[in-house]
């Protein structure tokens, strides 16, 4: 039960930590006011491959979120069925 211990426990680590970075790495939503009267210059096409790249980071950033719940929960499990306190 040990060895299972740590290796979930690792895992949880190596998520949040990825999790930070990927939320770190993406853009903000809000554009501030200059983008409200033309002040965003930034060409269709390079505007599509942002998209696409933050669409990314979104579904990597839920997919962390899903595997931090899940190790944390099995982490519990784990603690509670072995007897030993977290």
């Amino acid at each position: 039960m040990d060895i299972l211990m740590w290796i979930v426990t690792g895992i949880l680590v190596l998520s949040s930590i990825l999790m930070c970075v990927v939320v770190l790495i993406q853009q903000t939503k809000s554009s501030g006011l200059g983008a409200a009267y033309g002040g965003d210059t930034v060409s269709f096409s390079q505007r599509g491959k942002a998209a696409s790249r933050e669409a990314k980071l979104q579904k990597i950033t839920v997919v962390l979120a899903i595997i931090i719940a899940v190790m944390a929960i099995a982490l519990l499990l784990i603690a509670r069925f072995a007897g030993k306190s977290i």
